[in-house]
């Protein structure tokens, strides 16, 4: 019978009792017995990820969790890869076909890993880190991490050139082999191939990604809070057949959302294979997310991520065409960050800046498809920015004058104070637009903080049930104002001068039915407002004193 982990249980000792005259005693009341309860599979998963994170500790060339997680998210990406391809081989034993393999021996996990008393010491590290070294089977050859570079395929498609992605800024920053050995003989407990321990591993990741985020500091932008990205595809609402991009992916979050909406959509083996390999894309700039990234994928199912690694925006925005562009984009790109000339130069010259928010936003709405080469369906994306997007001028106000004149900018959602907590908090934005413009009006819904709170904090973060009422008004045909709703025209928001020059694009338009936009108006219009809403209570007390008169006849 196969059990969830390798390790062994330790036998209970045999012991003898002696006999000893009995003794006549009133007997207490039975008790029950204390019944130990098996541990789950969430319970014994966490149990080994964290005894495998408490021997990191004890490594000298390991400095805090930046450096360990990556670390342990490698070493499990192998012992994952060597599950799977024991998979597919036994498959493609019992369909009578040949199966190559993505990694060959010695360099297999079950060649130089899995045996408990394998290669340790200076001799594993010699192994993993050298470009040659002494193989597990006594030759020589490349080194484990040289060897995993160097994979590609004939098409580039292939879980060869992800692996080749994955491990290109890899760095081994253990530097005692016992203690690497422990560590490989814990991840060695994990199995990939139960689909019960890949769901729970899941949910495990992403906590670990939760606490990458909170060691990161100013590193935190790549992870997004779950309730943001779990609203942002809800919304989308994404289709199986079409494409989604996220052009700064970090950790994979939005990808790996998208995936679960789209998997209840898969019926027919053929849905599966367009959800695998035809639909989900990312790219990110940053070594390190973009391995957690590839991680994240796998756990989630998507088997052959489509994630390149580098900078979205080291091309020319110009040379994008139709075959390029995407349905949907959803993404949270970097704010506050400056871009260096040589990617201003790949943007219009009068929209180039050094902000990088903005250079995403231009290279956003190129990437969306054009509805008179897509059957008539507009693309759409849903984008995370600061507030200073909104309200910027100069280069800023073009970018955003070109947004609403060629693409409709239907929705702003606004976001409370430190719904990034603790990586920031810079009140942020929700914006939702379509190429099908040029926008007419701009909805906005101001996102209310829960009852009895002023912001939130890392130990009180927002909750995705807090969406609940944004998402029923968000999917109305015919949306209403209220307390936290309203619209603007366009004209409102795009300002000129009487040579018809751009003065301003002012998008950070305030609540006006907020408590401190009324504090804030004049007496009359305070009193004007006043009288507005009595007028409203007095309608309604009319429509329901008519239908009381009706239920009585």
């Amino acid at each position: 019978m196969q059990t969830l982990f390798s390790e062994d249980e330790p036998m209970a000792k045999k012991t003898t009792k002696k006999k000893t005259a009995k003794k006549t005693t009133v007997k207490k009341a039975d008790r029950p017995k204390k019944v130990t309860q098996p541990m789950t599979t969430a319970q014994q998963l966490g149990s080994l990820i964290k005894s495998a994170r408490d021997i990191m500790r004890k490594d000298k060339g390991l400095n805090g969790d930046l450096d360990r997680l990556p670390m342990l998210t490698w070493i499990m990406f192998l012992k994952f890869l060597d599950d799977m391809e024991q998979v597919d081989e036994e498959s493609a034993k019992l369909d009578g076909k040949r199966y190559k393999a993505v990694i060959e021996k010695p360099y297999r996990w079950r060649d130089w890993a899995a045996q408990d008393d394998g290669i340790t010491g200076d001799e594993l590290i010699a192994f993993v880190n050298q470009e040659e070294a002494v193989r597990p089977d006594g030759t020589k050859g490349l080194g484990l991490l040289a060897y995993l570079r160097s994979l590609q395929s004939s098409n580039g498609k292939s879980r060869r050139d992800v692996v080749a992605q994955v491990f290109s800024g890899v760095v081994n920053r253990m530097i005692n082999g016992y203690l690497l050995r422990d560590v490989i003989n814990k991840i060695n407990g994990i199995h990939f191939n139960s689909s019960e321990e890949l769901h729970t591993l899941g949910a495990l990741y992403e906590s670990m990604l939760r606490e990458m985020r909170d060691a990161a500091g100013d590193s935190g932008e790549f992870y997004t809070p779950r309730p943001v990205v779990q609203f942002m595809v809800a919304v989308t609402n994404p289709q199986l057949g079409e494409t989604v991009l996220d052009p700064a992916c970090g950790t994979g979050g939005f990808i790996a959302e998208a995936f679960e909406h789209l998997s209840k959509q898969v019926k027919t083996v053929q849905d599966r294979k367009v959800l695998q390999e035809q639909t989900l894309f990312g790219q990110e700039a940053k070594s390190l997310p973009f391995i957690l990234a590839q991680m994240n994928m796998v756990l989630h199912g998507l088997e052959y991520p489509s994630i390149d690694y580098g900078n979205s925006l080291a091309r020319k925005v110009t040379e994008i065409g139709d075959r390029d562009r995407f349905d949907i984009i959803l993404t949270n790109p970097p704010f506050g960050g400056e871009e260096e000339t040589g990617i201003k130069n790949n943007f219009p010259a009068d929209k180039q800046t050094s902000e990088t928010a903005m250079l995403f936003l231009q290279l956003i709405m190129r990437l969306l498809k054009r509805p008179e080469k897509n059957s008539g369906v507009p693309g759409r994306a849903a984008v995370v920015v600061p507030n200073g997007t909104l309200f910027g001028d100069g280069v800023c106000a073009r970018i955003k004058e070109q947004l609403l004149k060629e693409f409709n900018l239907h929705t702003i959602v606004r976001l409370r104070k430190g719904v990034f907590s603790p990586y920031t908090d810079i009140e942020t934005n929700l914006l939702y637009f379509d190429r099908d413009g040029p926008t007419k009006e701009i909805w906005y819904y101001e996102l209310p903080l829960p009852e009895g709170r002023k912001n939130y904090t890392k130990t009180k973060p927002m909750q995705f049930e807090e969406f609940a009422d944004c998402i029923k008004w968000f999917g109305k045909k015919r949306r209403d104002e209220n307390d936290h709703a309203w619209k603007v025209t366009v004209d409102e928001v795009l300002k000129y001068d009487g040579n018809g020059d751009l003065i301003s694009v002012n998008l950070d338009i305030k609540n006006p039915n907020s408590v401190e936009a009324l504090e804030h108006l004049p007496p009359s219009d305070l009193a004007a407002d006043i009288i507005e809403k009595e007028r409203q209570i007095l309608g309604l007390m009319d429509e329901i004193r008519a239908e009381l008169a009706g239920a009585r006849l």
